[in-house]
């Protein structure tokens, strides 16, 4: 029989250690998200639904998206024991400089839709710490702003080719002007994807108020209170658009863009040239032997051709295809630090997150964006620890098998 007694004061003392309160609620709600799937339910609840599903969605089915995601969890991490892991270094070259991360924040468009503070927030997350942020065509704010926002940030400007070349050439200069260092060109949208939520959400830009969108502002007050209450949507020449982003995309893209005009675009950008978009080995080689410093494997997240190639199955292909002639970025489905280590590890130099920092932007403004930031480099961290590499460039396919 066990022998009881009462506890001492003194014993229990050390026990009661109460956590301290937090009382702003946006640092509240952010340290409860551990997971970019954390951030992902939190931005559901605070996002009226078209906007959250313009961000979530993809093309018709979402069978990219899906398998992106899918083979991600289904690839399988190889580790190495009884290394010595005390010491990691996740920092990486790209495109001749360092980057603290294996990792970008991707170019996204109307980002300010998704939370008022928009592009400028994630640009200074990108500047804090220490990483490159790719500004779109459809950016919600300037490039001199956001060059402005954060001086010392790396920054590229994504380029969509115009039907109007002449404005397209005007971006690009603008952007050289305001001290960008890469222009990313993005080819896979001759034409826009069916992006079937937007249509069924009547999704227009900016949001139209319709007895449905009002009765989601009911749900939503703060996101209305602040998209009604500061500066107006605009993007490049445009103001605003009465349709969905696909006709939008439609009116503006250019559709007879070939191989044959990166040699206009090097006639007016001098730097760094990556390209967006690719899907098959036979292209990454085309691009690159056109030019191309860098190739971004992508099916842009799922939202354009519906059943693409998985970038991440054909990442190993593409680099034993083009060698060290090219740098190799992947993107596409990447929602943990693992899925950034695993692509390292069967050959992109860095990867490009979009919908993870979306998540936070929506989920807590600047303060999100940093906080999806932080959880992707404590994984990004913990994973190589646990797989016995102190450093990104230790990291090789011995360390993943793809099912």
């Amino acid at each position: 029989m066990t022998d009881r007694q009462m506890p001492k004061w003194s014993e229990l003392k050390p026990l009661l250690r109460p956590k301290p309160i937090t009382v702003n609620p946006t640092e509240r709600r952010l340290e409860k998200a551990l997971t970019i799937a954390d951030l992902r339910a939190i931005a559901k609840r605070r996002t009226p639904r078209s906007v959250f599903d313009y961000t979530d969605g993809a093309a018709e089915a979402e069978i990219s998206l899906r398998r992106a995601r899918r083979l991600f969890a289904e690839m399988e991490l190889q580790p190495s024991i009884l290394r010595d892991v005390s010491e990691l270094d996740l920092g990486t070259s790209i495109l001749g400089g360092r980057s603290e991360l294996p990792f970008a924040f991707a170019p996204t468009g109307f980002t300010r839709m998704m939370n008022h503070e928009g592009e400028s927030a994630v640009v200074k997350v990108a500047e804090d710490i220490g990483i490159p942020y790719a500004l779109s065509t459809m950016g919600t704010t300037s490039i001199e702003d956001v060059a402005a926002a954060a001086p010392n940030a790396r920054k590229w400007f994504q380029l969509y080719v115009w039907k109007d070349r002449d404005a397209g050439e005007d971006l690009v200069k603008r952007s050289a002007a305001a001290g960008y260092e890469a222009l990313m060109l993005t080819v896979d949208v001759p034409v826009a994807g069916a992006r079937l939520r937007d249509v069924r959400n009547g999704f227009t830009i900016p949001p139209s108020l319709t007895a449905k969108t009002v009765l989601d502002a009911s749900l939503h007050p703060a996101w209305w209170a602040n998209l009604l209450t500061t500066r107006p949507l605009t993007f490049a020449s445009l103001s605003t658009w009465d349709g969905t982003v696909a006709e939008l995309l439609d009116k503006l893209f250019d559709p007879t863009m070939t191989i044959d005009d990166l040699n206009w675009l090097r006639s007016i950008w001098d730097g760094p040239l990556i390209v967006k978009g690719i899907q098959t080995v036979e292209d990454a080689r085309r691009v690159v032997d056109a030019g191309a410093d860098a190739v971004v494997l992508s099916n842009h997240g799922g939202r354009q051709l519906d059943r693409a190639p998985t970038p991440l199955r054909i990442l190993p292909d593409v680099r034993k295809a083009i060698g060290s002639d090219a740098e190799i970025y992947l993107d596409t489905g990447i929602m943990s630090g693992a899925d950034i280590v695993a692509a390292i590890a069967l050959g992109a130099d860095a990867c490009l997150v979009g919908r993870a920092y979306l998540y936070g932007l929506m989920a807590g403004g600047q303060r999100g964006v940093a906080r999806a930031a932080e959880i992707l480099t404590k994984e990004v961290r913990r994973t190589m620890a646990l797989l016995g590499v102190s450093s990104v460039a230790e990291l090789n396919p011995s360390h993943v098998r793809l099912p």
